[in-house]
């Protein structure tokens, strides 16, 4: 469901910039950050880097990209 919300013209502005670098919508790289936040919240002792690759790693299993992990 989408609903619309006010947020401050400083995060719009650094959204977009964001949001070019990363090829992404104004409203993707949003909500991009607050999956972030929300993943750093609920998992403080992960690093960004952490919780990014996980993140992907969930994306890649929702669109069958999956391989089996070859050990050694």
């Amino acid at each position: 469901m989408a609903m619309a919300i006010r947020i401050s013209d400083e995060l719009v502005g650094e959204a977009k910039k964001h949001s070019k670098i990363d090829h992404r919508s104004l409203t993707g790289q949003i909500e991009h950050w607050a999956r972030i936040g929300k993943c750093s919240e609920e998992n403080s002792d992960l690093t960004y880097g952490l919780i990014k690759e996980i993140l992907i790693g969930i994306e890649e299993l929702d669109q069958n990209e999956k391989t089996e992990y070859q050990f050694g």
